[in-house]
């Protein structure tokens, strides 16, 4: 397990890095010069922070918030120690926010038109935005205004913490001002007529494509003005009335946000880890009583095609889910299914394998299974909640399950497209049709047409697309309280703060738990009521 970074360490090779440019002042000050190439590594490496942590799935994914979703079934809590999970989520923050802070440095310091940076400020606020919603998600309250300067000024070094509302709206603000500053056409230059600054191909996310930010930016508007419509409708809502009554673009089928080993040459081997170290998830009863209309061990009840690709059978070849509430006389789970030796001998899972476990080629696929950000259907789903309830527009119960229905279609159809396009993936089950898939949407289980649960099918479809984004499934069962579950409501409402942070940001750190009585997964975050 790899030590997270503190921050001193972080602010000394930083200031190191810093004075060793000293000399290249001129060059920074030069976004056209052609050996100038020091931003855009910078935020390459922001791109690439985007990838998961292997312990940060390890522990807080498939220890904690597969449970805590119910998304799956945790059969044994083996590994507390979720300190590990939480040092390197906030370190990999911490230090990609020093690379922001520093590229926004050399922005200023640019001797070029403003209008010119229009661009890749608005690229740097968008990522910037994304991983601190994240992590303020995650955590509450946070270092953030002050924090990531520590190269600027040692002041910096142990920064305050901030409330999460003030991030969340600073975020949202920022957010709107990326998508109206983003200029889409190619080649774009000021009234000057000089050209605007890009990253080129250090923009390994989008390519280049600034439609495509611009979308990201307004889907985040949407997914997080969506989080705090409860706690303050009076700033969200008018944010969920912009991007809908001005049909503002956002995230469309197809354009689905993910990190793509393929496409971004590196390769994917923490997942497989973070599974077959850990060997405790199974499908749980949860989940499958979303997929499935009875407990017929053959299959014959499973009605959505997700099914297949997010799990497979036991060693026994049979659809067993663990129960979400095990009893004592529950037997336990066990077998290798996420071991590699399945590569050459995949039907063997090893005989205690008694309960369905994910789909190995999910898991173990290296380089096509790509890392989901924020995919279409979930902005289908956002609409279709803002519609049913009336939130920043008028209620439209038409609209709102046309959106539905459109969502569990792109859902499918992304996850069918994931499977497709995995180049390991054996025995891959049938692709439906367009039209069939549309049947599917007509089932009385899942047709949103038929049901008084307008609004607990919405969850429930937006919950079970975010099947490999656990940290979203949270957001929304801590949010509404009416995602699918078995057994009492959702009693984690966040993470406690790493260690490191009350070791190295002590003065602060005390004081923000002595706001809070307890530093403990029971006190809940901003947003939530």
């Amino acid at each position: 397990m790899k030590k997270s970074a503190i921050h001193i360490s972080l602010i000394l090779s930083l200031l190191i890095a810093s004075a060793c440019e000293k000399d290249f002042e001129e060059l920074n000050r030069n976004p056209f010069f052609p050996t100038q190439t020091d931003v855009g590594p910078l935020f390459n490496n922001v791109v690439s922070s985007l990838r998961l942590g292997w312990n940060e799935q390890f522990y807080l994914h498939n220890e904690t918030l597969y449970g805590v979703t119910q998304q799956a079934a945790l059969t044994a809590a083996t590994f507390q120690n979720i300190n590990i999970g939480t040092e390197e989520a906030w370190s990999n923050y911490y230090r990609a926010l020093a690379h922001i802070r520093e590229i926004e440095l050399r922005f200023d310091e640019m001797e070029v038109e403003p209008e010119a940076l229009n661009n890749v400020r608005a690229m740097v606020k968008i990522l910037l935005a994304y991983k601190t919603f994240r992590i303020t998600d995650l955590f509450g309250d946070m270092p953030f205004f002050d924090a990531g300067k520590g190269f600027e000024d040692l002041d910096f070094a142990r920064p305050k913490f901030d409330g999460q509302e003030a991030i969340y709206k600073y975020l949202l603000d920022d957010l709107k001002w990326a998508a109206d500053h983003l200029n889409t056409f190619p080649n774009p230059t000021t009234a000057s007529g000089t050209p605007y600054v890009s990253f080129g191909n250090f923009d390994t996310f989008f390519n280049g494509d600034m439609l495509r930010w611009k979308k990201f930016a307004n889907s985040l508007r949407l997914r997080h003005a969506l989080r705090m419509v409860e706690k303050d409708p009076a700033f969200a809502a008018p944010i969920l009335q912009d991007i809908l009554e001005n049909n503002l673009p956002v995230i469309r089928d197809g354009e689905d946000v993910v990190m793509s080993p393929a496409a971004q040459d590196w390769r994917n081997e923490s997942v497989n880890w973070s599974f077959r170290e850990h060997n405790k998830l199974r499908m749980g009863s949860t989940v499958w009583n979303q997929l499935s209309i009875n407990n017929n061990i053959d299959g014959s009840g499973i009605y959505d095609p997700r099914a297949y690709i997010f799990f497979e059978t036991n060693n026994a070849g049979e659809w067993a889910p663990f129960p979400q509430i095990p009893d004592s006389d529950t037997p336990p789970s066990g077998g290798i299914p996420y071991q590699q030796q399945r590569d050459s001998n995949y039907p063997i899972k090893g005989n205690g394998n008694i309960y369905s476990p994910f789909n190995y080629y999910l898991i173990r696929d290296e380089m096509d299974i790509p890392e989901i950000i924020l995919t279409a259907a979930e902005v289908h789903f956002i609409k279709a909640e803002a519609y049913l309830r009336g939130l920043g527009v008028g209620m439209d119960s038409d609209e709102a399950e046309g959106e539905y229905t459109l969502g569990v279609v792109a859902s499918i159809q992304f996850w069918q497209n994931v499977m497709v396009n995995c180049g390991i993936w054996e025995n891959k089950s049938p692709v439906l049709a367009i039209g069939e898939i549309f049947a599917v949407t007509n089932n009385p289980r899942i047709s949103i047409f038929t049901t008084d649960k307008k609004l607990e099918f919405i969850y429930a479809q937006r919950w079970l697309d975010a099947f490999r984004q656990p940290w979203e499934a949270y957001a929304l069962a801590r949010r509404t309280g009416m995602t699918p579950r078995e057994g009492g409501p959702v009693a984690h409402f966040r993470f406690p703060y790493p260690p490191s942070e009350a070791e190295n940001n002590a003065d602060n750190w005390a004081e923000q738990v002595s706001k809070m009585v307890e530093d403990s997964e029971r006190v809940k975050v901003w947003w939530m009521l």
